[in-house]
């Protein structure tokens, strides 16, 4: 649809072209086919939806997830029609930051929201969001931000391996306006109240949509499962993201955001026991709602406790059931957390797997190795292959001084401290 609309202010450009040349008596390229005016003979264009692009690679309409840097890793932003399942760190930190972030992006580019969750009022949600940066004024913040946040060891190159200094960031630090594709947000401060009223928005609150007297028959759906089908099917239609009514409605974006989906909260007991009797529940309810999301003009995000479900069959069948997943690992209480290797970060991102459309299978990315970390301001992903190459020698040289203080044992001449590992490459 977005490509459409650029095809014909292309088209229009090129008239405008053609008839400035012929004024000027210089022969030009005259496209054949329909004239690209603004007359009712031209028949209806296709207006853009904002905060969308197509995909380069296939032409798929795409919006941002809301972080640049994670865009970039899915190649070039969310599908629409897709499903991003995100696997929850172990204290559920980080991942409802990213949940923010995309429903901010949302409200930036004037989208409709439909936010879903059992333990948190979807009203206290949008309260958090972060603010986001428009203006050019706003690069000074993220300057003083990098700066307070830079160490000693970040100033000095890595001369360990030169090759490693022409790979680029994943995150290119700084703020763009609301023209672009894709926008930075501010961790530190909240998304004024002027935009979250002007929104349109949606909230399913599980206690408040389902009684304790509802009953459901055996091998279907758990209650909360149906009524959030049935919710969002609702929304889809009535509001014309199906595709119906098109003359009706400017066209616009639905971002369903549901939060920790499988947990305990939803009615399901597939993170309390290994073989429970609701285990087709969640497959079945994800099912359901790709087949709701192929039809119509949506995108989905969802967070789940994987970490919490015993069966890992079920895990295989929900990965197999969503399009993009992606994991994160935090490093609080965890033996990387005291790793002088990782101290600039506060945990690993996995792209577990990435959606190849109008296919059956899935691809996995080629990017591995990708750490994030939050900042004052900022939430960034760097790729850390570079720390990959010296890892095990540095473990090798730590555990090697730990047992020369505790047993006196002589220190080796012939081995190299990690600082003098260039001379070996």
């Amino acid at each position: 649809m977005a490509a459409a609309a650029t095809c014909g202010s292309v088209a229009a450009s090129t008239g405008s072209a053609v008839a400035t040349a012929s004024k000027n008596n210089v022969t030009s390229f005259q496209r054949r086919g329909p004239r690209a005016s603004g007359t009712n003979d031209s028949g209806p264009r296709l207006v853009s939806i904002a905060g969308t692009r197509p995909s380069v690679r296939n032409g798929q309409l795409l919006v941002s997830t809301g972080l640049p840097a994670l865009d970039q890793l899915l190649g070039g932003g969310l599908a629409v029609g897709t499903v991003l399942l995100i696997e929850e760190d172990k204290y559920n930190i980080y991942s409802p930051l990213l949940f923010k972030y995309f429903l901010a992006e949302g409200i930036v580019n004037g989208h409709t929201l439909l936010v879903a969750s059992a333990k948190e009022d979807p009203a206290n949600i949008l309260q958090e969001l972060p603010a986001p940066l428009l203006d050019d004024k706003c690069k000074k913040e993220f300057d003083e931000d990098v700066y307070n946040h830079k160490t000693p060891e970040s100033n000095i190159k890595m001369k360990i391996a030169w090759r490693y200094q022409l790979l680029p960031k994943m995150e290119q630090i700084g703020p763009v306006s609301s023209s672009r594709f894709g926008h930075y947000y501010d961790a530190s401060k909240r998304m004024p109240q002027e935009l979250i009223e002007a929104s349109n928005w949606h909230g399913f609150f599980l206690p408040e949509k389902i009684s304790s007297t509802l009953k459901v028959e055996p091998c279907s759906l758990t209650p909360g499962y149906t009524k959030l089908l049935q919710f969002i099917q609702n929304i889809i239609y009535e509001e014309g993201f199906d595709g119906s009514n098109p003359q009706k409605k400017q066209r616009n974006i639905l971002r369903i955001g549901i939060q920790n989906l499988g947990s305990p909260l939803w009615g399901d007991d597939i993170c309390c026991a290994e073989n429970g009797g609701n285990s087709h529940s969640l497959t079945k309810f994800l099912y359901v709602l790709r087949g709701l999301l192929r039809t119509s003009l949506s995108a989905c995000i969802i967070t789940m406790p994987t970490h919490l479900i015993q069966n890992k069959a079920i895990i295989a069948r929900v990965t197999t059931l969503s399009d993009i997943v992606v994991g994160l690992e935090s490093f609080i209480g965890s033996e990387r957390e005291t790793n002088p290797l990782y101290k600039d970060y506060h945990g690993l991102i996995h792209i577990r797997q990435i959606p190849r459309l109008n296919n059956l299978i899935c691809d996995e990315s080629d990017v591995k190795d990708l750490a994030f970390k939050l900042k004052r301001k900022l939430f960034t992903i760097e790729c850390i292959t570079k720390l990959r190459s010296y890892d095990l020698r540095s473990q090798i040289y730590f555990l090697s001084r730990h047992l020369q203080r505790k047993f006196s044992i002589k220190k080796n001449p012939y081995f190299k401290e990690p600082h003098t590992l260039k001379k070996i490459y």
